[in-house]
């Protein structure tokens, strides 16, 4: 169509689809901000909204009073280790030396060191009990570590127990909710894209078509992308009839058009060649010629031949002759293209 146009219209026709394009950009943001905002309508959910808030208070200090003696435990039990660990190196320290020292007094055999020997052995008796009480304190902390590990573990089965009845109820709670939220998307949406059929079908060609279409680029997007992602599964049937309700409607819209579209041409092709040029337009005529299609019943036509003056098709003229220089031109032309003699033709705007 853009051969027939003239080029500062072909400019501002490029411009007004960006008018379009820029309008139904504008309302896909603002009606993908509303469409979701939809879901803060309804009050948010948690599981706990399904449990006894008694019993969870219950549980959650339980819970909190297990955790809070486990790490006061594991604090004790790494001091307690380290002392342990103080005391076996003490311990073994000693040992060595009164090894050595034992190894010497037997080499000089000297028996003035008795008295010696019997304080070096209570010294070392002293730090062997040094090194026991600091393991029996490592195991007391050991043993307390594992009765708070124990009371968490309790807290937390029967926080699950409680858990489980209420995940039931919360998922039946969050499919109601979802659902609900897609109804008020739907009672947006819907009447979004009913405008936007009628509008397709009597305003498209309208003075403000940029709007229109604009229009509905945005209806068919929110339809699209802010309704059919959020419809109920049901375990996919919903979808699938969904879509089959769709193509059937979208489907019998195209048939009907195709088959007004060629009752159209039917009876235009048994009109006169005088009024059937009355029903085209001239920038339809000459984008159609462009494409080697005749104007009148859209049927391809070997136009490079020079002996072809009518469509062999539907009999409409083609070519005819100047009524003052006799030169062949288009039939369709306002102009003769060799004299500027202004042609006899009924084409509208």
């Amino acid at each position: 169509m853009s051969k027939g146009l003239r080029l500062t219209e072909k400019w501002m026709q490029r411009a007004l689809w960006l008018v379009a394009f820029a309008f139904a950009a504008f309302l896909i943001g603002l009606g993908g901000k509303i469409v979701g905002n939809l879901w803060d309508v309804e009050q948010p959910l948690t599981l706990e909204q399904f449990m006894d808030p008694a019993r969870v208070a219950e549980l959650r200090a339980g819970q909190a009073s297990a955790r809070a003696r486990r790490e006061a435990a594991q604090l004790d039990l790494e001091q307690a280790t380290q002392q342990h660990e103080v005391a076996r190196a003490n311990t073994r320290s000693a040992r060595e030396t009164f090894d050595n020292w034992l190894a010497t007094r037997r080499a000089t055999a000297r028996p003035d060191q008795d008295p010696e020997l019997i304080e070096r052995t209570r010294g070392l008796d002293k730090l062997e009990a040094d090194e026991r009480s600091a393991l029996s304190l490592v195991q007391a902390q050991q043993q307390r570590m594992l009765d708070a590990e124990q009371a968490l573990q309790r807290a937390q089965a029967s926080w699950e127990r409680m858990e489980t009845p209420a995940r039931a109820a919360y998922a039946k709670a969050e499919t109601a909710k979802e659902l609900r939220v897609f109804l008020y998307r739907l009672a947006v949406t819907l009447p979004l894209l009913v405008l936007a059929g009628w509008l397709f079908a009597r305003k498209r060609q309208s003075q403000y078509w940029p709007f229109v279409w604009g229009f509905i680029f945005f209806a068919l997007f929110a339809f699209f992308f802010e309704l059919v992602p959020y419809l109920p599964s049901y375990g996919g049937y919903v979808r699938y009839l969904v879509g089959i309700a769709v193509t059937v409607l979208v489907g019998r819209y195209a048939i009907q058009a195709l088959q007004h579209y060629l009752a159209r041409q039917r009876e235009a092709e048994a009109l006169p060649d005088v009024q059937r040029r009355q029903t085209l337009r001239y920038d339809n005529a000459l984008a159609r010629l462009g494409k080697g299609v005749c104007p009148g019943c859209e049927r391809p036509v070997d136009l490079k031949d020079t002996s072809v003056d009518f469509c062999p098709h539907c009999g409409i003229g083609l070519f005819d002759r100047c009524g003052r220089c006799s030169s062949r031109k288009n039939a369709f032309a306002r102009f003769c293209f060799s004299c500027g003699t202004p042609a006899n033709t009924s084409l509208a705007d």
